[in-house]
């Protein structure tokens, strides 16, 4: 073994959190806010902070949810509704320096592996410094996985026939390299989902055209990119005041549209389709590229800030086509219906590789985690895993309205075993044969695809993983941090007194 990989002393932290993206931050943000003496420390594998924001450079890249519910709760976003990734960059860094997290984040710090050791009621956590290649031991009393659910340093792309015959460049939004010109080219976009409709239009006018080539079609919704109701209630109520009650407007309309096509599919798509129809010119054959075969919200729902995809198609600088790849050629794509497409850039946008846990393999007392294995409880924590927390946002919302909730959760979950002199805090099933299903019941192909290798999740609460804000503010801000699936242990501790364990008051949602 070299020097440089030669492990160090165990530097101990109290909370360690993985990941400097959006839950990340707010993760550090919530925890010096209500555990102030608790020290802590963020490790992010790349050289920056953003998470997602940072590392996707693509065209046109976008947030798909509007701001003043994908931003934090503690934070007021004043600008446009549906945002550039650009500027959601830059609040994100403007949240991590007005708290000071920035000075937290240790960057190119990559943790390998976790170990759990119920006699010193701590984990051990290896991480390996990807810029010098050191090795690094860190303890810590509370592991914090913040870092979603999918693999940052390899996107996904399927297997395409005769791809390697192919003469022109082929690119991954998510390695989008900074140099691609593509003025005057022709460009074939695969894929339907929010990251092609971003790219469509946003290359269009600069291309010479582009098509958006998918299987199967999306739904896909026009949003104003600037909300006007917001800038009111921002002028009327000042600052912070307009921004909450935005938020609450904004969390409902979703709920709202949500339970529609939930409960109301048929008549959800017909809206849906009624919308595409006028955004597009007459005869535009809308059965055929805007009428996916699944219902509503049965995956994600694509929006496109002021109908951008539907001009671009409408001044014909873009188009769709709706087919199978047969094969590759030397000059584009083969389609099955033989139909062929000539391009001199491919873009595949086809999706995420999923990878739970940032790869992080845990132990807890010597015995491997084996995730399948493990149900999630509260949305938060994995059975028979102790001091372990981790945050995944909504799939059918706002990602980070489930964060802001969860991070409430887990404060109040250290007052209460400071209060109790707890040091241990474990989930247990208290019916080992309880049913369980997948952890994300969402169709999505990337979650298709990687489901078998996440937790997994009961049929009731707590170890449900809700999707509905309204029933996570029940359950995860109001009522009591006690479950008799939760189980405490307390070999050294000496009890303090308690703050806050019932969070009354809180004026933002």
């Amino acid at each position: 073994m070299s020097v440089s990989e030669a492990p160090t002393a165990t530097e101990h932290i109290d909370v360690l959190i993985v990941g400097a993206g959006i839950s990340g931050i707010g993760a550090a943000h919530y925890l010096q806010s209500e555990h102030p003496q608790r020290g802590y420390a963020i490790l992010e594998t790349r050289g920056a902070l953003g998470g997602t924001w940072d590392l996707f450079r693509y065209p046109g890249i976008r947030s798909d949810s509007d701001l003043h519910t994908f931003g934090y709760a503690f934070k007021p976003w004043e600008e446009e509704a549906i945002a550039r990734g650009d500027k959601i960059l830059a609040y994100l860094h403007e949240a991590a320096a007005e708290d000071g997290i920035d000075k937290k984040v240790r960057f190119h710090h990559t943790v390998r592996g976790a170990a759990w050791s119920s006699t010193e009621a701590r984990w051990t956590v290896q991480v390996e410094r990807t810029d010098t290649g050191e090795r690094l031991s860190l303890s810590c009393k509370w592991l914090f996985c913040a870092g979603g659910y999918y693999r940052y340093d390899q996107g996904y792309t399927p297997h395409f026939e005769g791809i390697e015959r192919f003469e022109g460049l082929i690119v991954h939004p998510q390695h989008w390299p900074e140099d691609l010109d593509y003025r005057g080219k022709r460009v074939v976009v695969i894929g339907s989902g929010a990251t092609a409709v971003t790219l469509v239009p946003a290359m269009a006018g600069t291309a010479a055209h582009v098509t958006m080539l998918q299987r199967t079609p999306t739904y896909i919704l026009p949003v104003p990119a600037t909300d006007k109701i917001a800038q009111l209630l921002r002028k009327v109520l000042g600052r912070r005041r307009g921004y909450a009650w935005t938020r609450r407007k904004n969390i409902a309309q979703q709920a709202a549209i949500w339970r529609f096509c939930q409960r109301f599919p048929r008549s959800a798509r017909r809206l849906i389709r009624w919308v595409n129809t006028r955004r597009l010119p007459k005869g535009y054959p809308v059965e055929e590229h805007f009428d996916p075969p699944y219902d509503p919200w049965d995956q994600r729902m694509c929006v496109v800030p002021d109908g951008d995809l539907f001009e671009a198609l409408s001044n014909s600088s873009a188009s769709i086509v709706t087919d199978r790849i047969d094969t590759f050629t030397e000059r584009g794509i083969s389609l099955s219906s033989g139909r062929r497409l000539e391009a001199d850039i491919i873009v595949t946008a086809t999706g995420l590789n999923v990878q739970a846990l940032g790869g992080i393999q845990l132990t807890v007392d010597g015995t491997k985690v084996h995730l399948p294995d493990k149900v999630a409880f509260k949305g938060m924590m994995l059975s028979g895993v102790p001091n372990f927390s981790f945050s995944v946002g909504y799939t059918n919302s706002s990602w980070t309205l489930k964060v802001g909730l969860l991070c409430e959760h887990f404060c109040r979950l250290l007052d209460y075993m400071d209060a109790h002199g707890h040091t241990i805090c474990c989930p247990e099933l208290s019916d080992p044969d309880m049913p369980t299903r997948p952890l994300l019941d969402f169709e999505a192909g990337y979650i298709k695809r990687g489901i078998d290798h996440l937790p997994r999740q009961g049929t009731e609460e707590p170890w449900l993983m809700s999707m509905n804000y309204q029933a996570d503010v029940k359950l995860l801000r109001e009522d009591s941090v006690e479950d008799e699936n939760l189980c405490f242990s307390s070999p050294t501790a000496t009890p303090r007194p308690a703050r806050g364990l019932q969070a009354t008051a809180h004026l933002e949602p």
